[in-house]
């Protein structure tokens, strides 16, 4: 979390050349890889995580609030959430 606008806008144009660490950079990477297509996602992206300082509760937390979250976008999207009528 942060109420620097300036990062969170460089993070939203493009987390690639944002202004972060490492390992944020990392996690977004393996976020990003599950968004697109989790079937993907191979054991290589996990020990990136590990190197990166992770460890299995940490991954764990990461896929489970990503895929969160592309669900519960998923659904509102197929309900129009937030859509003008």
């Amino acid at each position: 979390m942060t109420l620097d606008e300036e990062l969170v806008e460089a993070i939203r144009r493009d987390y690639r050349t944002a202004p972060i660490d490492e390992r944020d950079r990392v996690m977004l990477e393996f976020v990003e890889q599950l968004t697109r297509d989790a079937t993907r996602i191979t054991p290589s992206h996990h020990e990136r995580l590990r190197a990166a300082g992770f460890d299995d509760r940490g991954i764990l937390q990461i896929t489970l609030i990503a895929a969160w979250f592309n669900y519960i976008n998923r659904v509102a999207d197929a309900l129009g959430v937030g859509r003008e009528p």
